[in-house]
């Protein structure tokens, strides 16, 4: 078997790779958690940034002009006087990063800092926080015995600053696709004390406003979270994480996590949860649902996507394949601005994706490197097991990616409604597909890149906005309060309602 020069190139680059990270990664000592860094050193990091990413990012002006990045690309490196933190320095580049509008193009701190995190994780705000709009709801309590921040209460200021002061402050640390905020506030909500923490950074004690039982406005003071027992110890992390959340919420076998099928058999209605594209053995559990679901004579489907934030497109294009109606397409266009290999000594996993952008991409007439297959390949529909009754598709911000790209290609079938808020995930399209890691030389800082821009459909409006869906139904803090799942509620009324009707 002959070796192409191409072949060797690349397996020389991925032995020089692997001892390039193998020397990086040993190199760990006298690390001190948040250390600070020289400003010249920063401001190094800042200027490499911009290279790289007008180098190899395919939609870095996709919807902020290249003035307007250069404007806030010099006004962070001019702001960097004095050293910082590595928190500080995070939040400098986060800030700049979110204005391109892109949310694979996300910054993460170092890998030092991340590993030693947890030992500074306490204390920490202690309330769990929903947020959406201009709302800020409580989750739950830290504070098991604490008598009036309960579940479902309304919060209007927390140490003097309004909810949407705060809103907004953290939403400058956060990408998203476009203008879809929804998917922010879905993060904010995920982990607020960590958000909070980053934004405001720590207090002993958080003087808190909020509406009381008579809906009248109240302040009162609580202390911020530390438990009493050892907080290096893991289990008792995962026992205060599980004192806060309802008890159908605890983590169930690995598996469970990630998919799962409940069939109710008297009303014919199937309930499906799809929590990531990743993994989960998705393919077998697909043939496997879809399979008992026409044994069983299912009518409804619901799938619920509202906890994914993507994962494998292949998986995505399967799920869709059992359910939509007619050929489909991955995408219009999928392409790459740069397949060199310029900048990996920044980028340590760009060898990875040189070998397939070299062999599965050709280069057109605009001068991009397009991912043909993607672009001409189209898909047909499941024959076996298809599924031809009501489906009823349950979305929100955290709805991102290869989630997103689901729901919009089942979008205004005939039998589908979607059902929730606005995805985190852009309609027209995103930039993604191969998302190697930058590594800041100085900070060690990790910015994820995308590196292909998708356009799913030309014709759908190019405005910024994720998935609308047909019946929205936003978070009510009432519904918190009683443990409802409204959105769920409003499917299984409709589904009721279809069924009565029917009735002759």
């Amino acid at each position: 078997m002959k070796i192409s020069c191409k072949q060797i190139l690349y397996c020389s680059i991925c032995f020089t790779v692997l001892l390039i990270q193998s020397c990086v990664s040993s190199n760990i000592k006298n690390y001190q958690f948040n250390q600070k860094t020289a400003p010249n050193a920063l401001q190094s990091d800042l200027i490499l940034l911009k290279k790289i990413l007008e180098n190899k990012h395919p939609s870095l002006y996709w919807y902020t002009p290249k003035d307007t990045i250069d404007v806030y690309f010099n006004n962070a490196i001019n702001s960097i006087t004095d050293s910082l933190s590595e928190i500080d320095f995070r939040n400098k580049v986060a800030t700049v990063v979110s204005k391109i509008n892109c949310g694979h193009t996300s910054v993460l701190f170092s890998k030092n800092f991340t590993k030693a995190q947890p030992k500074y994780r306490f204390p920490h705000f202690p309330l769990a926080i929903k947020t959406w709009a201009d709302s800020m709801v409580v989750l739950g309590n830290y504070w098991r015995n604490d008598t009036i921040f309960k579940r479902g209460t309304i919060i209007t200021h927390i140490n003097g600053k309004s909810v949407k002061t705060m809103i907004d402050s953290m939403f400058q640390l956060i990408s998203t696709d476009g203008f879809s905020n929804n998917y922010k506030s879905q993060v904010i909500s995920g982990n607020f004390y960590r958000w909070h923490q980053l934004a405001w950074g720590n207090d002993s004690i958080y003087g808190i406003q909020y509406i009381n039982k008579y809906n009248q406005i109240a302040k009162a003071n609580i202390n911020a979270f530390k438990p009493i027992k050892d907080t290096n110890s893991k289990d008792v992390n995962n026992k205060e994480t599980r004192k806060l959340l309802p008890k159908k919420e605890v983590t169930p076998p690995k598996l469970l996590t990630k998919r799962s099928l409940s069939i109710d058999t008297t009303n014919h209605t199937a309930y499906m949860r799809i929590a990531t594209f990743s993994s989960g053995k998705l393919r077998r559990f697909f043939r496997k649902s879809f399979k008992l679901m026409a044994e069983k004579k299912v009518t409804n489907l619901i799938i619920d996507i509202r906890e994914n934030t993507g994962g494998k497109i292949n998986s995505s294009i399967l799920l869709t394949k059992y359910l939509i109606q007619k050929p489909f397409k991955m995408a219009d266009s999928a392409y790459a601005i740069n397949r060199s290999l310029q900048f990996s000594k920044y980028i340590p996993s760009l060898y990875q994706y040189w070998l397939p952008m070299n062999f599965l991409n050709r280069k057109k007439k605009d001068g991009f490197f397009h991912f043909v297959y993607n672009e001409k390949h189209n898909y047909q529909p499941k024959q076996k097991h298809h599924f031809n009754h009501s489906i009823y598709i349950v979305q929100g911000g955290y709805t991102f990616s290869a989630a997103s790209m689901f729901a919009a290609n089942l979008l205004h079938q005939q039998n589908v409604t979607i059902v929730g808020e606005e995805t985190g995930g852009g309609y027209y399209g995103n930039s993604a597909m191969y998302l190697p890691t930058i590594i800041l030389p100085n900070s060690k800082l990790r910015v994820t890149l995308p590196l292909y821009r998708i356009v799913m459909d030309v014709n759908r409006p190019h405005n910024g906005r994720g998935i609308i869906p047909d019946v929205i139904v936003n978070p009510s803090s009432n519904a918190i309060s009683r443990g409802i799942d409204i959105k769920i509620d409003t499917i299984l009324q409709q589904i009721k309602y279809k069924q009565q009707v029917a009735i002759p």
